[in-house]
């Protein structure tokens, strides 16, 4: 069972569902409790123990009937249809199987453990070995329909399927020659020719069955490349829930690369003044390197995020991203504005993300309903919150600058921006209608130091590369 769940462990993580060795463990432990005799409490066991997203369940359940009511259930299958060939109940099937076995023991001294496993139907010995095969014919690598023939001739062969024919033709010749009634030989044959032509058609669904779990990784990763391009403004809740996920793996690209640069950073840049002088008793050449002292700096991050009614989606989405910052950073502090502005800081820290979201969107912080007034929002940030900022601050401004024809106050923008690292405002609406109407994008567009169209995934993307440069 353990090697079992490993390779279901393997599996989740290969369709993108992240599972700690801490939390195998935890699945193993809890296996052990349910045993696999109970399948909806084995069901609950792994789930409890595996999943930790609600987005994530969908893919848990697909892969768990596709793996534990896999190849067990394809071999299961295939001996009842055996049975139902020989027109046999169940308990005259267990005398028939009892009599083969009698058989086999008579006349098939020589047989391989293969055509005994096969024909006392021991089906737990039989995917062990079937397992066994498909790891040495890397079965694992079956992506498209076309490779099943050349991967179902690949598993026969490591088998030794073409053995067990052979095998199976001695067996019948055998028979002839056992002093049984002709009905009993009749059905020994026939139950040799379907048994044969079961392993065969095993193969084939066994195939089937692992190019369709790597169909699975690629319709999920089909969706979301769908849904990649396509703007924030037009996602219906279904698929900004589906979007959890893709957000959280870009967050975990972005903390990648952020552990990357800083674990580069460690050392400083290289130094070629003081390696020359340190190097002058070898004739200069350097076989002592010398970098410059650097100070470990601890990034902070300002988030002021647009949610008018007029951007709600974009601005659901963009908090997403932002709670999935928390983590990454030494000290984030986010704030929600319309006209006035509110800080949402500790109930990112301290809620789950439904809750979070809903408390920075349902309205209790600041009206979300109000016409939106970047500057009023911008002065009251000056006014209360400027002290946030130091020249550790990454400021990211989520929003529109749809000003509705109010003062748009650029000039505090100007004063975080002299305080701040630098400011990067992600604008979801087209780039071709900044500064149009009430749009005071060019007044604001100045005083940051990127300012990026955002109004899809593929846009952020484009985004991460530059919260991590410089």
């Amino acid at each position: 069972m353990e090697d079992k769940l490993v390779e279901f462990v393997n599996l989740l993580r290969q369709n993108g569902v992240r599972v700690s060795l801490a939390e195998t463990l935890d699945a193993l432990a809890a296996a052990g409790m349910t045993g696999l005799g109970e399948r909806d409490a084995f069901r609950t066991a792994l789930r409890a123990t595996m999943i930790k997203r609600a987005s994530e369940l969908p893919v848990f359940e697909e892969l768990f009937d596709v793996y534990f009511s896999g190849l067990g259930e394809i071999i299961k299958q295939a001996g009842q249809a055996v049975q139902d060939a020989l027109s046999m109940s169940d308990q005259e099937f267990q005398k028939f199987l009892d009599q083969v076995e009698q058989m086999l023991k008579q006349q098939g001294g020589k047989l391989s453990e293969l055509a005994r496993e096969l024909l006392q139907d021991r089906s737990g010995q039989l995917e062990k070995r079937l397992r066994e095969a498909a790891r040495a014919v890397r079965l694992q690598g079956v992506e498209r329909t076309i490779e099943e023939n050349y991967f179902a001739r690949a598993l026969a062969r490591a088998l030794g399927l073409d053995k067990l024919e052979q095998e199976i033709r001695e067996l019948r010749e055998q028979i002839q020659k056992l002093d049984y009634g002709s009905a009993l030989k009749a059905q020994l044959e026939k139950y040799l020719d379907r048994r044969l032509k079961a392993l065969e058609d095993i193969i084939r669904r066994y195939v089937r069955m692992e190019r369709e779990k790597r169909d699975l990784r690629a319709r999920e990763q089909q969706r979301l490349n769908q849904l990649s391009d396509k703007s924030f403004y037009y996602l219906s809740d279904e698929e900004l829930d589906r979007m959890k996920e893709a957000v959280a793996r870009l967050a975990q690209r972005l903390k990648n690369a952020l552990a990357v640069r800083r674990k580069h950073a460690k050392k400083g840049r290289f130094d070629i003044k003081r390696t020359l002088r340190q190097n002058l008793e070898y004739g200069g050449v350097p076989f002592k390197l010398r970098f410059e002292k650097r100070r470990r700096e601890k990034p902070q991050v300002v988030i002021l995020c647009d949610v008018s009614d007029s951007v709600r989606n974009a601005s659901r989405f963009m908090l997403q991203f932002v709670y999935s910052l928390q983590d990454l950073y030494s000290r984030v502090r986010s704030f929600v504005f319309v006209s006035d502005i509110g800080e949402v800081t500790e109930h990112f820290r301290s809620n789950d993300i439904k809750e979070a979201l809903d408390i920075a969107l349902k309205g209790d912080l600041v009206n979300v309903y109000a016409h939106s007034d970047f500057g009023h929002a911008f002065r009251s940030f000056v006014g209360d919150h400027l002290g946030a900022v130091n020249k550790r601050t990454t400021v990211i401004v989520l929003g529109d600058a749809r000003n509705n024809y109010n003062l748009p106050h650029d000039w505090c923008l100007r004063e975080i921006q002299q305080r701040a690292r630098r400011i990067i405002w992600l604008n979801p609406e087209s780039r071709n209608t900044w500064g149009f109407g009430d749009s005071e994008m060019e007044r604001y567009a100045p005083h940051c130091d990127l300012v990026e169209e955002c109004r899809n995934l593929n846009q952020l993307y484009r985004v991460v590369d530059h919260l991590v440069t410089r």
